[in-house]
């Protein structure tokens, strides 16, 4: 790139002090003096406990088969993504084969759950 489109680029932009602004939202900090504060900033949406609580009734209703189906769409989730190069995660566990031995364990319960339920329904 020239310096003249350097120069559009950054001139195009928004401005420093409404940067800061959008920073000051993203990160909760309060206006500095002489600063008016940002009032059109969009309400947190807990999206997240949303998923959580429906994840949570498809494994009340469908017992351990849940548990086994989605520990094993996480498993290969990751397992793709590790085969892709991806060595640390934004999971909690953080090292992406500790997630892949989490999940193994998780689907092998699972598995082994919906075998109990199964041999306790069928009578075996």
């Amino acid at each position: 790139m020239d310096p003249a489109s350097n120069a559009r680029r950054i001139a195009g932009g928004p401005t420093p002090s409404e940067l800061m602004r959008r920073h000051a939202v993203a990160h909760s900090i309060p206006p500095g003096p002489g600063t008016a504060p940002v009032t059109h900033a969009a309400p947190f949406d807990p999206l997240r406990l949303c998923i959580f609580a429906t994840v949570a009734l498809l494994g009340w209703l469908a017992g351990p088969a849940a548990l086994a189906v989605f520990a094993g769409l996480g498993f290969a989730g990751y397992w793709k993504a590790r085969r892709r190069g991806l060595a640390r995660s934004k999971c909690f566990l953080r090292d992406t084969r500790l997630v892949l031995a989490y999940l193994a364990v998780l689907l092998a319960a699972g598995l082994y759950g919906t075998y109990l339920v199964a041999g306790r329904v069928l009578g075996v």
